[in-house]
């Protein structure tokens, strides 16, 4: 085992708020950071690779994964199924590696209430104004207007869970907030529970102790 524990970063906003622009500056900025690639019963669209994408799987090896445990977290979504595989992430993070989940809240809470729990770091990003969220993702010119109506609608609920998140930051500045992002991260790194040598060499502080009465 690694001298540090990786960690489960949770980073989870309304559509519009960055999440995907700042989860891509932080795999820059740590190559040793990797992005959980979801688990879904979809089938592939047109240029999705296996593993690299989505781990495309079929109901049934979907639904024995979880019956047995081996997803963190699962929803189902539009007819089919997506969750996230606990295998990688747990060998990630016993190598001492921090693994980024972009996820909703609900995820978050599956995530946080599993056997990995103790491990996670979530943070939730809030944009400086409904107005600009809806500026932002207009400005992207990627979805039709209901598409952008539904996202909006869909926002408030994303919202109104932001208490139960361990950091919370408004995203209106990017730069600003990707060296907050960093600054939490590095900070969690250190956490006790993220590094277990820390037992053994107080053991060896004791036994120094008493050797010295």
């Amino acid at each position: 085992m690694s001298e540090r524990r990786g960690l489960l970063i949770i980073l989870s906003s309304p559509s519009g708020a960055g999440k995907s622009t700042l989860s891509q500056r932080l795999l820059q900025w740590d190559p040793t950071l990797s992005f959980s690639v979801s688990a879904t019963t979809r089938a592939p669209r047109t240029g999705e690779e296996d593993g690299l994408d989505y781990h495309f799987l079929s109901e049934e090896a979907f639904k024995r994964q979880v019956s047995e445990g081996g997803m963190l977290e699962h929803a189902h979504v539009f007819g089919n199924f997506y969750g996230s595989p606990r295998a990688p992430v747990q060998a990630s993070i016993d190598a001492g590696n921090d693994v980024l989940f972009d996820i909703d809240w609900q995820g978050a809470q599956q995530i946080r209430n599993s056997a990995l729990g103790g491990h996670t770091l979530s943070i939730f990003l809030l944009p400086p104004s409904i107005h600009e969220l809806h500026r932002r993702l207009q400005a992207r010119g990627k979805d039709a207007p209901e598409v952008i109506a539904r996202r909006m609608q869909k926002s408030w609920d994303e919202i109104s869970h932001w208490d139960s998140y361990d950091f919370v930051l408004v995203n209106d500045d990017l730069d600003v907030a990707e060296a907050r992002l960093r600054t939490i991260i590095e900070a969690t790194r250190l956490r006790r529970t993220q590094q277990p040598w820390l037992t053994d060499h107080v053991r060896r502080l004791q036994t120094e102790f008493e050797e010295t009465l």
